[in-house]
């Protein structure tokens, strides 16, 4: 029932997590339409940002006003604006504009201080929230996706796009808003205080906007060619790294930098393309700029000579059409950062747009009964894609604690069955079924809940050994994992290590050798104490020594235990209850070790040649 309980909050926490995930993979069209669904979750935050990123900007325009009242109080003295309020005296004037003074800038740095930190928080949340989504999107995906795509490029997508949407977030997004709110005030206030002039000022503002509009089209293709490229590169380089043994045993390292290279190169130049482009916006905004700035100084400096206009109204409208028009200049930036976001989300949403080709059963497997591992293959039929079956019309039963063998000449189909079994492939025909129920309708967590596999393949994973024990029973005791250790022999040379239980084994264990690795993948299967171990050519990569170790501990595990064993060295499985003979995805023959050799087939054939007789 405790596995039952915490599978159920697990469904839960997917439930709540990947609400806004579904809701944006369902809206078509631009990739920024998608996010907003997406973070709608955060709207009262985005919201308050907004309002904190528009009042910063209004009490940012303010000391221009301020400016200007200044110039008028000393031209006009007794007659200037604020004496029309009543404030006749002016040092007064100067009082009170002192006291404002000090007020608008307060209250600016408060809300800069207060839209920053709404903002990167927001920036924040979305990123962690869209990155643990999208990667647990990722696991929900068959195995076969993992197989025909690199790691790295993976690796780029959950990492480097959604970072490149974090810093869009922290900075792009409030620059817009702030210029919008610039547009809106210092517009309005143009056509408020000097229509004659207000014009000039909003003059270039189409061609700005045209302008942006346009470089924003022209530079959606050449970033989302940068974030292809970038994913190519981090590939290479997880690729390397993960093969660094290869490349020094082969004395490759120059070739492998010249490839490394060349994906280097690509990504530089998709780069340069976008930098030529977006390099070129500032300049052009701002010869565009110059024309409305120009025609405001002279036409309203005639006009404050001529006394149609106030000195202190002149004052003001050139400092203003600074703050109004040199803003937009930093849209080059801004709409660079956008286009980077808008490349890095769109990667982001397709890979949430990928389609689960498995899907979880809703039944139980021991749901209020206890599993006894009664393993059916009917007529089952499988292939890769776009390749012929690896199994073909295969029937064959792994009775309820006892131990079966599946054994076979390399590509024979035998590890295809447990990743069958295991349910990381589907099958093209027939039907899998533990304890009389189909594969299909069980719940995948509650499937593999059941089943223990250890593997040729040991992956360990960088940390203590103590952690890889309890990999899958994280609630276990350290007394626990000791007890398992011992069953599956590696407490002598745990003992030995520097720090016992708490040494690191190094990325993939490779700080272990691989027996040691083998043994500790075994405890680890013993910890969870699964009703179904499968033992996957579990000692094919060790001594002779470390083998006879390793089969005593399996002799004891397997005990009452529904267990699979898959395995080359047939001296490993000779005391099985069954032992079942593939070749080319079919089944040739079975049987017990004693009743295969009389048969003298294939098995006999194989047991000869490993036991060096002819």
């Amino acid at each position: 029932m405790q596995g039952i309980e915490s599978l159920a909050i697990t469904e839960n926490y997917k439930l709540e997590k990947t609400e806004g995930l579904k809701a944006a993979a369902r809206l078509p069209g631009h990739p920024l339409l998608r996010l907003l669904q997406y973070g709608r979750t955060y709207r009262s935050q985005f919201w308050l940002a907004t309002l904190c990123s528009v009042l910063n900007k209004f009490f940012d325009l303010a000391p221009p006003v301020l400016i200007g009242v200044a110039v008028d109080t000393i031209v006009q003295r007794q007659n200037s604006l604020m004496a029309k309020f009543g404030v006749a005296d002016v040092k007064q004037q100067f009082l009170i504009l002192a006291v404002l003074t000090v007020l608008i800038w307060v209250l600016e740095s408060l809300f800069e201080y207060a839209y920053a930190r709404l903002w990167r928080n927001l920036a924040q949340k979305i990123q962690h929230n869209l990155r643990l989504d999208a990667y647990q999107h990722v696991q929900d995906l068959e195995l076969e996706y993992f197989e025909a795509r690199s790691t790295g490029g993976l690796m780029a997508i959950l990492n480097d796009d959604v970072n490149q949407l974090e810093r869009f977030l922290d900075f792009g997004a409030n620059e817009v808003i702030q210029v919008i709110t610039t547009v809106l005030l210092v517009g309005g206030g143009f056509f408020l205080i000097a229509p004659s002039v207000a014009w000039m000022a909003v003059l270039p503002m189409p061609f700005i906007l045209w302008g942006s509009i346009a470089f924003q089209g022209l530079l959606a293709p050449r970033y989302a060619e940068v974030r292809e490229k970038v994913s190519l590169l981090s590939g290479r380089l997880s690729n390397n790294l993960s093969g660094i043994v290869t490349i020094k045993s082969f004395v490759t390292e120059a070739y492998e930098v010249d490839r490394l290279r060349t994906e280097s190169e690509a990504y530089r130049q998709s780069n340069r393309k976008a930098i030529a482009l977006s390099a070129a916006f500032v300049p052009l905004i701002r010869m565009i700029i110059l024309v409305g700035f120009t025609a405001l100084l002279v036409y309203g400096g005639l006009q404050a000579v001529e006394g149609t206009m106030a000195v202190g109204t002149y004052s003001t409208l050139v400092v203003m059409i600074q703050r109004l028009l040199w803003p937009l200049t930093r849209l080059g930036e801004t709409l660079d950062q956008y286009q980077r976001a808008m490349a890095s989300t769109n990667r982001v949403m397709n890979l949430l747009d990928t389609p689960i080709a498995i899907r979880s059963g809703k039944k139980f497997l021991g749901d209020g009964r206890s599993i006894h591992g009664e393993i059916w293959f009917k007529d089952v039929t499988f292939a890769y894609r776009d390749r012929s079956p690896v199994v073909e019309h295969l029937s064959l039963h792994i009775p309820a604690g006892k131990t079966t063998a599946i054994v076979g000449s390399t590509g024979s189909g035998k590890s295809t069955l447990v990743k069958l079994l295991l349910r990381l492939y589907e099958i093209q025909a027939g039907s899998i079924t533990v304890d009389g129920l189909e594969l299909r309708d069980l719940d995948l967590h509650s499937l593999r809940q059941a089943i223990g596999l250890v593997s040729q393949d040991v992956f360990l994973f960088h940390g203590t050994v103590l952690e890889n024990i309890t990999y899958g029973s994280p609630s276990a005791t350290l007394a626990e994992a000791v007890a398992a250790a011992e069953v599956a022999e590696a407490q002598e040379f745990i003992d030995q290590l520097p720090q016992g239980y708490d040494t690191i084994v190094g990325e993939r264990g490779q700080k272990l050798s691989g027996g040691q690795r083998q043994r500790l993948a075994i405890a680890r299967a013993v910890l969870k104490n699964p009703p179904i171990l499968i033992l996957d050519e579990a000692t094919s990569a060790v001594d002779n020594e470390t083998e006879a170790a390793i089969q005593r501990s399996l002799e004891r595990i397997t005990r009452d235990r529904t267990t699979i064993a898959i395995a080359h060295r047939l001296s490993t499985i000779r005391n099985a209850d069954r032992i079942y003979v593939m070749e080319q995805g079919k089944l040739v023959e079975q049987g017990s070790h004693d009743d295969l050799l009389e048969q003298r087939g294939i098995y006999t054939n194989l047991w000869r040649v490993q036991m060096g007789v002819r």
